[in-house]
């Protein structure tokens, strides 16, 4: 299959290469491109149907390799027939397939066939900033000296600077329990966790570390991650969530890696 002998670079006969093209490359019910002919000049519909399965195959692969969790969980037969309309839907805008399903969640919770599973658009959330901290530069995580080293009057004014890595799933599910049990190997029991769990993502050294956040640490987190000061993330988190405790979260986010080094952390 070749593009018609016709075409002159990008455009021929006021037709747009991407534009005639794409769309044809993702939806089955469009016919096949007038700028696209097969050996003298014939027509390439078969050639060029292979070439559109082959294309929207590789997307598929690429969301089930994304979401390994989303696809346990709704089965392998659901998860490709709701791949599919979502490839249809958004095509990629990056040759780097990773790239590829970053508004999958997203659709997931318009999907009308995924209504029984409210949660499922959160976890594959979770799933994707799993990948995305995969996939983070690397850097050094700030080790827990570089707060005890500071006068504790000054600890209230330190600016933090986000681990490359870092990233936080809210939710009103417990997803980070279900995104658990189903990365996990071994057969999935009974789910009884009910209440909602927000999710801290980081890859402080070679392993991605999923955690659950503890009550306010998403607002405390979130606001150190957003520029404030310790002291005024501390103050909101306190006032949004009576049972919030400082101390716990400090911990967490030491532990998890959650800031980088020392030398990007301003006072």
């Amino acid at each position: 299959m070749r593009a018609a002998e016709s075409i002159s670079g990008d455009v021929a006969d006021g037709l747009d290469y991407p534009t005639g093209f794409v769309p044809a490359l993702l939806d089955p019910g469009c016919a096949t491109p007038a700028l696209v002919a097969g050996p003298r000049g014939k027509a390439a519909d078969k050639r060029f149907n292979v070439y559109r399965n082959n294309v929207t195959v590789s997307l598929i692969e690429a969301l089930a390799a994304a979401f390994p969790a989303t696809m346990r969980i709704t089965g392998e037969t659901f998860f490709r027939a709701m791949a599919r309309f979502h490839v249809r839907e958004t095509p990629p805008v990056s040759p780097l397939l990773f790239e590829y399903g970053r508004d999958f969640p997203a659709f997931i919770e318009r999907y009308e066939h995924a209504r029984s599973m409210p949660w499922l658009a959160d976890v594959a959330r979770v799933e994707r900033a799993w990948l995305d901290a995969y996939h983070a530069a690397d850097a050094p995580a700030l080790p827990p000296h570089a707060l005890t080293s500071l006068p504790p009057d000054a600890l209230g004014d330190v600016v933090f600077e986000a681990h490359p890595s870092t990233r936080m799933v809210r939710s009103a599910y417990p997803a980070v329990t279900i995104f658990a049990a189903n990365r996990a190997s071994g057969p999935v029991g009974r789910i009884e966790a009910t209440e909602p769990e927000n999710a801290l993502v980081t890859r402080p050294a070679l392993e991605v570390e999923v955690r659950r956040l503890p009550p306010g640490a998403d607002v405390f987190l979130g606001s150190l991650l957003s520029g404030e000061p310790l002291a005024s993330a501390a103050g909101t988190a306190s006032a949004r969530c009576p049972e919030f405790d400082l101390a716990t979260a400090i911990v967490v986010m030491l532990e998890a890696g959650a800031f980088a080094a020392p030398g990007r952390m301003r006072r």
